[in-house]
């Protein structure tokens, strides 16, 4: 478990701590976190906990009710379908903005992150949290604040479709071709090249674990 230590604020702490438990499913959508029991384990009090948790609702990640239960947010087909929308128009964009806009800055960013592997079948928050660095990079180098935040906040609620996208698995070829479209992808922004970028990121997206979520999920009927 992560040290309280390492981050500025309690609140702070219990963010990533429940955030974390989410994205790996430990805590599963429709299931309630006990916050006396959680505050006692993590070693808060529930003040800071309820902040961390007013934050996590923000994202759409736990809904409270009257009497301050929090639960997990289920997974729906429609959001599935409507995060896969959004980023299919804004992903391309950010990458063609960064090919105009990048900087010394962000292309050396973009190099040290662009080492991370497509997620494996059992990933890690650790492999989560390189997976999104790398995309991160080039959203920053878009140099549109507007668009940089609207991405984190789609990043938030997607990270858990990705995990239900790994339900039946990639085989190594489908891991290589994302591998693949990753080093196109920096090298089409370095090369200042917007239409590439823009190209390889709209493949890049549709082929993605998002996509095969929302096309799980409506093949399957299912919320979770």
């Amino acid at each position: 478990m992560d040290n309280a230590d390492q981050y500025s604020t309690k609140s702070d702490f219990a963010y990533a701590v429940i955030r974390n438990r989410i994205l790996a499913h430990e805590y599963v959508p429709g299931a309630t976190i006990n916050q006396a029991t959680l505050a006692k384990e993590i070693g808060i009090s529930t003040t800071p906990l309820r902040e961390a948790l007013r934050r996590l609702k923000q994202e759409g990640l736990v809904e409270l009710d009257a009497h301050r239960d929090a639960y997990v947010t289920k997974l729906s087909v429609e959001e599935a379908r409507d995060l896969l929308e959004l980023r299919l128009a804004l992903d391309p964009l950010a990458a063609a903005l960064a090919a105009e806009r990048r900087t010394r800055e962000d292309i050396a960013e973009i190099r040290r992150s662009s080492e991370v592997n497509a997620l494996s079948n059992q990933p890690t928050v650790v492999d989560l949290v390189a997976h999104r660095r790398f995309h991160r990079a080039i959203y920053v180098a878009s140099h549109n604040d507007v668009l940089i935040a609207t991405l984190d906040g789609l990043w938030d609620k997607a990270d858990r479709y990705r995990l239900v996208g790994l339900r039946e698995g990639r085989d190594q070829p489908e891991r290589d071709k994302k591998n693949e479209e990753h080093q196109q992808l920096v090298l089409a922004v370095i090369a200042g090249n917007p239409d590439e970028a823009a190209a390889v990121m709209r493949a890049h997206i549709s082929d993605s674990l998002g996509a095969r979520a929302a096309w799980f999920m409506e093949r399957n009927s299912t919320s979770v």
